[in-house]
């Protein structure tokens, strides 16, 4: 069964050019025009992943994806942005939103992203990256078999995303890893935009598993490389 694809743009012309490329690579693609229709289309069929623009009439791209999140939508999405919208695409991106692409965009790059996502998304218990024995680190116990995190023995949700960033980065305890290495390992390409797509995802996490995010215990940063996990203090 194909992979259904929901391209969400008020411009016909790019509903046109990314519903062709992705019916090439062999996607089943619907379009929509607005949020309002997303919202219908979730509902009463199988949406796997959705190519989002930000800028709609009535509810906007941003709106649409934080209404999803918080309705517990996990349909992976990929936002169309215009460049120079880095504002935009940081509020996505701490919306719910799994990438972007900027506009103009290659189609070759869109499908290449679009892969991605899905493949990590599809990924299950014991395959890809998510493998191993589990690791328990200070109060953090990650199962990589169950796809389980606890805190604190508490369980805690993780978006996929959030859960091979954070396995990753214990399989690398107390070593530093530069967000271009989180790029191209846990997001599966080599990603030529900014590396704030890994900021955001990174302040996610600790989010959720820190006592004190804004003092991290665990996740640390390493001015102008990048971050570490660390054994915590005692």
């Amino acid at each position: 069964m194909a992979e259904r694809v929901l391209v969400v743009d008020d411009e016909e012309s790019i509903r046109k050019l990314v519903e062709y490329n992705l019916a090439q690579a062999g996607f089943e693609v619907i379009v929509a025009e607005n949020g309002y229709d997303v919202l219908g289309i979730i509902a009463q069929q199988r949406v796997d992943l959705l190519v989002l623009d930000l800028m709609l009439p009535g509810i906007s791209g941003l709106e649409l994806c934080k209404k999803l999140r918080q309705e517990q939508v996990k349909t992976p999405i990929i936002m169309l942005t215009a460049r120079g919208e880095e504002i935009d695409r940081v509020l996505g991106l701490e919306m719910g939103a799994d990438d972007y692409v900027t506009k103009p965009f290659s189609p070759r790059e869109l499908v290449a992203r679009v892969r991605a996502v899905l493949r990590r998304g599809s990924e299950t218990p014991g395959e890809g990256g998510a493998s191993g024995p589990m690791i328990v680190v200070g109060d953090v116990r990650l199962d990589p078999e169950r796809y389980e995190v606890t805190v604190r023995d508490e369980p805690i949700e993780l978006t996929p995303r959030e859960f091979e960033l954070l396995h990753y980065l214990l399989r690398h305890i107390d070593r530093v890893v530069s967000r271009d290495q989180l790029l191209d390992r846990v997001w599966g390409y080599e990603y030529a935009g900014d590396t704030r797509l890994v900021d955001v995802h990174i302040s996610h996490l600790r989010d959720k598993i820190e006592v004190d995010p804004r003092s991290p215990q665990y996740i640390k940063t390493v001015r102008g490389v990048g971050y570490k996990f660390v054994r915590g203090e005692s």
